[in-house]
């Protein structure tokens, strides 16, 4: 095989659509060293949530635009240094095409036109994969047992495949005028989760979640091919890297069934008898009887397609039935016949704006957590440290949201045993909540230092290790106990450590072992290391609670900390998993408090009678054996993910006081 082919910065057109947002998304997270950068106009189709997981990404770039825009197209591929364009932007629905038939004229054809002479102006593309379908073959034979190849005559039957085909004759006519490096790509049929539900097998799922009728086109004989969004993508990512010149590839399956199946299928899921639920409706005006490709070519790159049907629409269900209100009001996307003029409009509209300058700023609401019903979710959690506080309150959490999860039985330590769980509970996350933190507190660690080694280094690398070859994100519960107040955030300042500061407080072991495996966790693109601080519940009767602690000892010293609430931040830990957040985050409430403020609350809220003394670092000193680190930590880019996360003292008195109050209100 020829050498691959390796870009540098990658176009991609109608990234917030369906098909191309799992490419996206695929190649960012996947190849860090490529720059990405997203051209959309946000259509009614496309939804920037779609983009999520990878819109704090460095190598990835959102740009609302229209590829019509000749000036704009011209601009992005010279500023942004373009070498590759992957072109996904169209219209794609074949109902629409037949009643708005010109539209999809402007945006395939002439968005296609634009593109390929921007190339030709600015002559730095040195890949174009230009993204097509398989109805321009037209209809293929009932009983042909052989697909159509690549070299097939095209021979289209509606609206929207014309204009693909129309568009292709302008990308290979460009590739042989101009010696454009021009590849085109013809697919089956993609379902799976963020799909707008004007397409068969969502509107079907959604139908049925409400109990209503599945409408059919005509007699639901007809027959398609259909690839899980997945597979679709690494079959894209395949032939971004050894795809050749001037081909055209087939992304196909063999397995077809036919409408009235895909409905029955649907019908099992939900438990519904499907001659009750499905409906025939009147046929479109021609709707071809069968696409059949011949995707060996495809193969012959080293692509397979690695979805069973079953496993694909069981997991697309799951994801339509935890994120029903995504696309807010699809009724009319969900009629037997829908157009566009029936869908929401989002051009223009101050939805569509808001949405845009909260993802430009990286911040979206978190949900909330408290005090709602369980859902069906689309994840399964394998939790790591179900003895400790931390483990033991996510499994508590999971039961509440209603999420899947199971506790890792597998030590650390022992590779084998890690992957035989990964196995075995097949999880979508992994959160590694085991560590040793010292027995009863950090002065053990001291004297155990090859076990503190063991799991807090050897083991955690371990996890995440084999969390990367499975392709899992690690959720890592770290310490933000290195660092100490110094020259540059002294105590008081109100400056505290951001995240990529460089840790200075090695007073203990305990701080030294997590410092080491936090820098070495910087190699994994998988993990997002969250450094929780003095944690502190609203169960009192904690040991390991700060509070309680420090409200049984003799004396305190008084200085301010960043500290973490779990209440809180645990719930919103479980929604940055579910965000596939990476990197390090200050898991801190916004602030600092004292000890002595603490207990202040603890005097108003729980014993009046409370008392206590203070002591100086060189009276503590003289009772513990490793020095305890005293820090203030920058929270701000938690609280830009999370606009609602309270402040250190707010966060106190509605966690864990209020709950908690024994002294009546004057």
């Amino acid at each position: 095989m020829a050498t691959p082919y390796k870009p540098k910065n990658i176009l991609i057109t109608g990234a917030a659509g369906f098909i191309a947002s799992h490419v996206a998304i695929r190649i960012t997270k996947k190849y860090p060293d490529y720059k990405i950068v997203v051209l959309d106009k946000l259509d009614y189709c496309s939804n920037l949530k779609n983009l999520l997981p990878v819109s704090s990404s460095p190598n990835f770039k959102f740009v609302k635009g229209d590829i019509a825009s000749a000036d704009l197209v011209n601009f992005l591929l010279v500023t942004e240094n373009i070498d590759t364009i992957m072109h996904f932007a169209a219209q794609t629905h074949v109902d629409n095409s037949f009643g708005n038939s010109f539209e999809f004229t402007k945006n395939n054809i002439y968005g296609t036109h634009v593109l390929l002479e921007a190339c030709k102006i600015t002559g730095q593309i040195k890949r174009f994969i230009h993204v097509s379908t398989d109805e321009v073959y037209g209809e293929t034979d009932e009983d042909a047992v052989v697909g159509n190849k690549e070299a097939s005559q095209l021979l289209p039957t509606n609206p929207y495949a014309a204009t693909k085909a129309g568009a292709e004759m302008l990308v290979m006519a460009y590739g042989r005028s101009y010696g454009l490096p021009v590849i085109t790509t013809r697919g089956n049929n993609v379902y799976g989760p963020n799909q707008f539900p004007e397409k068969l097998i969502p509107k079907f799922i959604l139908l049925a979640m409400r109990g209503e009728p599945l409408p059919i086109h005509g007699d639901g004989t007809n027959v398609r091919s259909y690839l899980y969004c997945e597979d679709v993508a690494e079959a894209f990512e395949v032939i971004l890297h050894h795809g050749e010149v001037g081909h055209v590839y087939n992304i196909g399956t063999k397995r077809e069934r036919t409408v009235i199946d895909v409905a029955k299928d649907v019908c099992k899921l939900f438990n519904l008898e499907a001659d009750k639920v499905i409906m025939f409706v009147e046929n479109r005006p021609f709707n071809d009887q069968r696409y059949f490709l011949d995707d060996e070519k495809l193969k012959s790159l080293g692509w397979a397609e690695r979805t069973p049907w079953e496993e694909g629409l069981k997991k697309t269900m799951e994801w339509y039935v935890a994120n029903s209100d995504y696309w807010g009001d699809v009724s009319g996307a969900l009629l037997p016949h829908p157009r566009t003029l029936m869908m929401p409009g989002y051009e223009g509209s101050e939805e569509i704006k808001g949405r845009l300058s909260q993802f430009n700023n990286i911040q979206t609401k978190v949900a909330s957590t408290s005090g709602s019903a369980p859902e069906t979710h689309a994840f399964k959690f394998l939790i790591y440290g179900r003895t400790g506080w931390i483990g033991g309150l996510l499994g508590k959490i999971c039961e509440k949201q209603g999420i899947p999860y199971e506790y890792g039985k597998g030590r650390l330590q022992e590779r084998s045993s890690l992957i035989l769980d990964i196995q075995t509970i097949k999880p979508t996350h992994v959160f590694n909540a085991a560590g040793v933190t010292g027995r009863p507190n950090v002065d053990w660690c001291e004297s155990h230092k090859p076990d503190t080694i063991r799991t807090n280094v050897v083991g955690t690398l371990n996890l995440a290790d084999v969390c990367r070859e499975h392709g899992l994100l690690m959720m890592n519960y770290a310490t933000g106990c290195i660092f100490e107040y110094d020259a540059h955030h002294p105590e008081g300042s109100g400056i505290g450590f951001k995240e990529e500061d460089t840790p200075n407080f090695t007073g203990s072991f305990y701080s030294k072992t997590k410092a080491m495996v936090e820098e070495l966790l910087k190699e994994y693109e998988n993990v997002c290391t969250l450094r929780v601080r003095m944690p502190i519940s609203s169960d009192l009767s904690n040991p390991r609670n700060f509070v309680t602690k420090i409200s049984r000892y003799d004396k305190v010293v008084n200085i301010p900390n960043s500290m973490t609430i779990l209440d809180e931040l645990l719930p919103i830990s479980v929604e940055m998993a579910k965000r596939n957040l990476r990197g390090i985050y200050n898991f801190t409430n916004p602030g600092v408090v004292s000890h002595n403020e603490i207990l202040e609350m603890y005097k108003q809220y729980i014993d009046p009678s409370f008392k206590w003394t203070n002591f100086n670092l060189e009276e503590q000193a003289k009772v513990i054996i490793a020095p305890r680190s005293n820090n203030e930590m920058d929270a701000s880019k938690l609280k830009k993910e999370f606009p609602e996360l309270l402040s250190i003292k707010d966060s106190l008195i509605k966690y864990v006081f209020e709950p908690n109050r024994k002294v009546p209100l004057n």
